[in-house]
């Protein structure tokens, strides 16, 4: 995992050259860690859900996690999905994408830190970043406000490199 410099990219957009088996089971070793460390229990439905979530390597809705569960199998209720990507949250496991209203892996769930997501408007890719002075001048405003921070996630909306020249090329 990475260490954090005052900036880091802990999930880079997915390159063609990405070896996505071993970054699910990088994420799915490192969840189990981070459950033996805090003490809580990483079952075999919190792990599906997780690994569905790595899976995508970008945005994924609840809903989506629904009908992947229930594929093959009875239907999966709601309030399950919805109980564990509460705790993957919780453990700071997974980030949840409010304007997307959907959910991607942490890049780094070892230590708490503020996410900031550029997300690709074109395609929908994301790429998580944690920038120590945007995270610290958020935070400061705040407490000049008066407001404690619990949780802070930045949602940036533009073009990745690749939609960014497409639209270079196409004129627009």
């Amino acid at each position: 995992m990475p260490n954090h410099p005052d900036h880091d990219v802990l999930a880079p957009f997915r390159s063609d050259d990405h070896d996505h088996g071993a970054c699910i089971d990088d994420a799915l070793a490192a969840a189990e860690a981070v459950c033996k460390t805090r003490g809580a229990r990483l079952t075999a439905l919190r792990r599906r859900v997780l690994e569905f979530v790595w899976g995508r390597h970008g945005p994924v809705r609840a809903y989506d996690i629904l009908d992947r569960l229930s594929a093959g199998r009875r239907r999966a209720a709601p309030p399950t999905v919805y109980r564990a990507l509460e705790f993957l949250l919780d453990a700071g496991l997974i980030h949840r994408i409010e304007s997307l209203n959907a959910y991607v892996g942490c890049g780094d769930p070892f230590g708490a830190h503020g996410a900031q997501f550029l997300i690709c408007e074109a395609c929908g890719s994301v790429a998580e970043i944690d920038d120590a002075a945007i995270s610290n001048g958020l935070n400061r405003r705040a407490r000049g406000l008066g407001f404690q921070v619990r949780r802070q996630t930045v949602e940036i909306l533009g073009l990745c490199a690749p939609c960014g020249t497409e639209q270079d090329d196409d004129g627009t």
